[in-house]
């Protein structure tokens, strides 16, 4: 199976396992009447929300490039994600709300045993289908996939903490330990939502490749350009799964068009190969346009 349908098939996939979560959770809910699971099962909405959003944000990625998007539309995704951080947020101040409530007249939980067993089923389920996502978006590029699973994976580090404390509730009888859980669940799920928006944005801001992913491109252009005198001016930016790579090639005055396109092909190739779904454009100069003195037997960047 290609990238592309592995990445599609999974967020699909991750709308029916987000809705099962849902059922679970809102389960354990409905018997215990606990607050923190309230928390919980909320959260859950919003990952199917988020499901959702993800699915058809990735099937507009994949669109082929036109006359309106010249450059493709990978950045549909980090708009995916900037949603699912703003739901996020969302779901927290609702949570506040209800943990405040509770908080003025606490109560101990009916069924906890049943209704954390419950719990405990729909966070391992969680827990599977989050690696699955965060290590196939991480390896694809894909911001809505790695977006969706960090999400569920906070999800289960809220159902690990609330499970513990409830367990502390129903062996102290401390009934207020519900509510205050339910306020750490809205912190810890504040936290997350700040974080998925800020990655997000930074993409549709074209941030640059990370240093080491730029000093990597600049090695494989120097290895590559032989018979070129300088390359400068390197740009690059992150759309998604594509990486633009932008540059000027310098050439000598008196080397034809068909010579330096040669250069710029191996260039191109080579990027291309090591870098995924990298998209290239040099600009090729004459000699007069080098911004380091001639004469260094490899090729510098200025």
């Amino acid at each position: 199976m290609d990238t592309k349908k592995k990445i599609q098939r999974l967020a699909a996939w991750s709308i029916p396992v987000a809705f099962a979560v849902l059922a679970l959770k809102y389960l354990a809910y409905h018997l215990t009447g606990s607050v923190a699971l309230y928390s919980d099962a909320l959260e859950s909405i919003v990952n199917v929300i988020a499901a959702v959003a993800a699915w058809w944000a990735i099937r507009v990625s994949y669109m082929p490039a036109d006359r309106n998007h010249p450059y493709g539309h990978h950045k549909a995704e980090y708009f995916s994600a900037v949603i699912e951080g703003v739901l996020i947020i969302v779901a927290a101040l609702l949570i506040f709300n209800e943990a405040w409530s509770a908080l003025r007249a606490p109560r101990l939980m009916d069924e906890p045993w049943l209704g954390l067993g419950i719990n405990i089923a729909a966070g391992v389920l969680n827990a599977i289908w989050a690696t699955i996502l965060i290590r196939v978006g991480r390896r694809d590029k894909s911001p809505a996939l790695t977006a969706d699973g960090k999400h569920i994976m906070t999800d289960v580090v809220t159902s690990v903490g609330v499970l513990v404390g409830l367990v502390a509730s129903i062996v102290t009888g401390w009934a207020i330990l519900d509510p205050l859980l339910a306020i750490i669940v809205a912190i810890n799920i504040l936290w997350q939502g700040w974080q998925v928006i800020n990655s997000s944005v930074q993409g549709l801001m074209d941030v640059g490749t990370d240093i080491d992913e730029t000093m990597n491109i600049r090695d494989i252009i120097s290895t590559n350009a032989e018979g070129a005198i300088e390359v400068h001016d390197l740009k690059t930016r992150v759309a998604g799964r594509a990486t633009f790579i932008e540059f000027h090639l310098v050439v000598a005055a008196e080397m034809s068009v068909g010579n330096a396109h040669i250069i710029c092909d191996r260039i191109e190739d080579a990027l291309r190969d090591q870098i995924d779904n990298a998209v290239v454009v040099i600009h090729v100069e004459p000699e007069d346009e080098a911004k380091l003195p001639l004469g260094t037997c490899a090729v510098p960047f200025a």
